[in-house]
């Protein structure tokens, strides 16, 4: 007679992340108190995930909560309710030392306003991330100035931020969020403060970055941005509104 029970196996709950997602958020949710008794809802059961390689951009209009889940996605901030893996640990449950560790470590963030250490080489100021973690100077020396020739600065190294034009400051950037060889590349508006000819120089870098292997998440309010992505969420009142191929893969 053939049996109709079901394997311990297939009744265990998933607790694990699947494999292969550098990025899964389940049920995230991120409430601010207003003082009051006044709450809002900043982020409202956000699921998504994001394969290694992938280069997705997230939109949304200002309030939308995109930069709250950027926060989140780079350990800046942690979740109110949900969870949170990065590169296969549950980073949603961890202290402030430890997202710190975590940050330095699987992160390379791209700020619109490039945040260089005015007074530091562009070589200083991508060997930031190597000094707080404990990188030897040979090392990092090595390691800043490999990274600044895949932006193409080899011969900028010396050069002090107001020594550069602005696309070069934002290679720079680029270069310092990849010294650590991180598991995401996160970029905040790459090319808000850029001109029209040099924010497609960057975003060019960007495809070859991707083209490279790296992961990248690009958050942005502009269309024709966001359209160098493979990937499109759309964020609004802290939920997602779409997820979808960007114009160019569909």
């Amino acid at each position: 007679m053939a049996s109709n029970s079901v394997s311990t196996e297939e009744l265990a709950p998933v607790t694990a992340p699947p494999t292969g997602d550098v990025i899964i958020v389940e049920d995230l949710w991120r409430t601010y108190d207003m003082g009051l008794e006044q709450q809002v809802q900043a982020l409202r059961g956000i699921t998504l995930s994001i394969k290694h390689n992938e280069y997705v951009a997230i939109m949304g209009p200002s309030g939308s909560g995109k930069s709250t889940l950027m926060n989140l996605i780079g350990c800046l901030d942690t979740p109110s309710k949900g969870k949170y893996w990065l590169n296969g640990q549950l980073v949603s449950e961890l202290d402030d030392d430890q997202l710190a560790r975590i940050r330095n470590k699987e992160i390379g963030f791209v700020f619109q306003t490039f945040n260089l250490l005015a007074r530091a080489t562009a070589l200083h100021n991508v060997e930031l991330p190597l000094i707080y973690n404990g990188t030897p100077a040979a090392a990092r020396i090595a390691r800043a100035k490999e990274s600044l020739t895949d932006v193409g600065l080899e011969s900028r190294m010396s050069h002090k931020p107001n020594e550069l034009s602005g696309g070069q400051r934002q290679r720079v950037a680029i270069a310092r969020a990849l010294v650590n060889r991180p598991s995401i590349i996160l970029a905040d508006e790459p090319t808000g403060n850029l001109d029209s000819k040099t924010g497609i120089e960057i975003m060019a870098l960007f495809d070859t970055l991707h083209a490279n292997g790296n992961t990248i998440v690009l958050v942005t309010h502009e269309p024709d941005i966001a359209e160098y992505a493979h990937r499109v969420v759309h964020i609004r009142d802290g939920q997602i509104f779409s997820d979808e191929p960007s114009k160019r893969f569909r």
